[in-house]
């Protein structure tokens, strides 16, 4: 293949499909994991987000299935690899919000259990099954330089006593970036963390006056929302081998939001 591969999930929507548009601008084959996915629909969803990237000039896998489920995992992963022969960049992007917003002193398991499944244990082991095919890739071939990319959360450090399941799974994540970047660096196959604030999403559309207020207050240095082409562009970088030197990197793509400040 002449062109570097990219599999992404959650690239229906929001962040993922901005990632996948940044990459495929940037010369990538994008494969574009979502739940579901209609091909008659190419004005929203995961065949909207095919078109664009291959009217950029780039070729785009759409692929279906369960981020929880390991089954789904093998088969996402073969149909991308029966597709492409190899991968080049894994970016751990899919996840969900939370049902309602209830105080931690109200969390329910139900809602516990099904942001945990979807944010943290579903990225982990398609992360394992992800970075076995890639360790054989390098073993096959030594000049391949395949890299890891999850997606977290200023929520990881950053509590929400009304959200705290969001913020553990997140926290989570986070660590197994770090558990994964200590443990492939061996191979030359280098994990970043990219940590995105405020973005405007699907996700963000219900709490929007609510963060128009709080950005307008001075939550911000920089007082706009983020967008997905914000965050899409962090990947770039670290996947173009601009830190190459700096594996288990942590960047924060939330307008100044982590600096802690006295007022």
């Amino acid at each position: 293949m002449s062109n570097p591969v990219a599999f992404i999930t959650g690239a229906s929507r929001g962040i993922g499909r901005g990632i996948a548009l940044e990459l495929a601008a940037r010369g990538y084959d994008i494969v574009g994991a979502a739940t579901s996915g209609d091909p008659a629909n190419t004005t929203k969803g995961l065949y909207e987000v095919k078109a664009r990237v291959e009217e950029l000039g780039q070729q785009f896998l759409p692929v279906c299935g369960d981020i929880t489920s390991r089954d789904d995992h093998a088969r996402m992963l073969a149909e991308a690899i029966d597709a492409f022969g190899q991968l080049d960049l894994l970016v751990n992007n899919a996840g969900v919000s939370l049902l309602d917003r209830l105080d931690i002193l109200e969390t329910t398991p139900e809602s516990y259990q099904r942001v945990m499944g979807i944010n943290l244990e579903g990225p982990f082991f398609f992360t394992q099954a992800v970075a076995q095919h890639m360790v054989k890739q390098v073993e096959a071939d030594a000049s391949s330089k395949p890299a890891i990319v999850f997606i977290t959360s200023v929520s990881a450090t950053i509590t929400s006593p009304n959200r705290a399941e969001y913020c553990v799974s997140k926290a989570g994540l986070s660590m197994a970036a770090q558990t994964y970047a200590v443990r492939l660096a061996e191979y030359g196959i280098n994990v970043y963390e990219v940590q995105p604030g405020v973005i405007q999403s699907d996700m963000t559309a219900g709490v929007s006056d609510k963060y128009d207020a709080l950005i307008e207050g001075g939550l911000l240095l920089q007082k706009r929302w983020g967008t997905p082409e914000d965050v899409g562009k962090a990947v770039c970088a670290l996947a173009g081998g601009d830190f190459d030197y700096a594996t288990g990197a942590i960047i924060e793509v939330g307008g100044g939001m982590g600096i802690r400040r006295l007022s």
